[in-house]
């Protein structure tokens, strides 16, 4: 493993916007609908980009971490979020359905292998289909890495992150009873799943308030509110995937089975300060991984959007291209 902070060169700045060469909507079955776009050069190198999560949906940024000219840029939205539906479900949706989807996508493309990019639920994906399929993987970009275990969810939900942030975490804390606070997770899943559409909304704004007022350092920790749709159904995938602990078999799952994809050349970038995935995951994962080059960035914190972050992001991608 190669453990390094950010070398000394000039920061890379995001590509030009693009606009998809490809819309599809494909039926994945199990009554989900998901959508797919294609981006880039038809005929270049392609990649699978995977947003986090679960239930954040891909964005027009996204497409901007990569060269146009050589690469065949490939994004869709998980079930039950983005433009893909139904919209907020949690029915057949778990990370085996949407590891399934990935394949079905790459099928559908007739794409041998692929790179597979992505960051904290993402990078949980990209390392689960790795696993799954790793003659399929041609390399990894993660950052903020996320690998689903107890210790990291007890991180988040369970006070760790709030004694950094006492303010932030009394106000998500205290909006349920105290004789259920012992676990968050599954108070907001009551209130997350209760058929009442105006407390789900509420209840979403909180839980999708506290991760967004804790993913960068470079802006003030406020936990604002979002469109009642979005933060609706961001809160319900998130919280149903915690639930079930990500539908994986053991805990440390991805580190236990780390043998598997030893092969794989993997670039991981990852924010000294993230507050949301602690640097621990990613040490811990380049620690079992030799083709792993480990990129700390000082001042940085969780979001796609910092600075440093995305500056490694792009500088990784342009050295992957073949």
């Amino acid at each position: 493993m190669d453990r390094t902070a950010s070398p000394k060169r000039p920061p890379a700045t995001l590509y030009p916007p693009t606009d998809p060469f490809d819309q599809r909507m494909i039926e994945m079955g199990d009554g989900h609908v998901v959508y797919m776009e294609q981006c880039g050069n038809p005929e270049g190198q392609p990649v699978i980009v995977l947003h986090g999560g679960p239930g954040g949906g891909c964005s027009p940024m996204m497409r901007r971490f990569f060269d146009p000219q050589v690469y065949r840029i490939v994004l869709f939205d998980q079930r039950g979020c983005g433009r893909s539906r139904p919209y907020a479900s949690v029915e057949a949706n778990t990370t085996q359905h949407l590891i399934g989807d990935i394949e079905r996508i790459r099928k559908a493309l007739d794409i041998d292998a692929w790179m597979a990019f992505g960051g904290s639920w993402g990078a949980t994906l990209a390392l689960l289909y790795a696993q799954a399929h790793p003659e399929r993987v041609s390399a990894l970009v993660l950052r903020g890495v996320f690998l689903m275990t107890q210790a990291e969810l007890a991180w988040f939900y369970g006070g760790g992150a709030g004694r950094f942030f006492p303010d932030l975490w009394q106000r998500f804390a205290n909006a349920v009873p105290e004789s259920e606070r012992g676990d968050l997770i599954a108070a907001y899943h009551r209130r997350l799943f209760s058929g009442n559409l105006q407390e789900e909304v509420a209840y979403g704004r909180l839980w999708a308030g506290w991760e967004n007022a804790l993913a960068s350092i470079d802006h003030p920790a406020v936990m604002g509110d979002g469109p009642a749709d979005y933060v609706r159904a961001f809160s319900r995938l998130e919280n149903h995937y915690f639930t079930h602990r990500g539908f994986l078999e053991q805990d440390d799952q991805i580190v236990a089975r780390a043998a598997g994809i030893a092969h794989i050349p993997t670039r991981i970038v990852q924010g000294r300060y993230d507050m949301v995935c602690p640097p621990v995951s990613a040490w811990r994962l380049a620690e079992r991984l030799p083709r792993a080059d480990l990129r700390m960035i000082p001042l940085a914190g969780h979001a796609l959007s910092e600075p440093g972050i995305a500056a490694e992001l792009i500088s990784a991608t342009d050295d992957f291209r073949l």
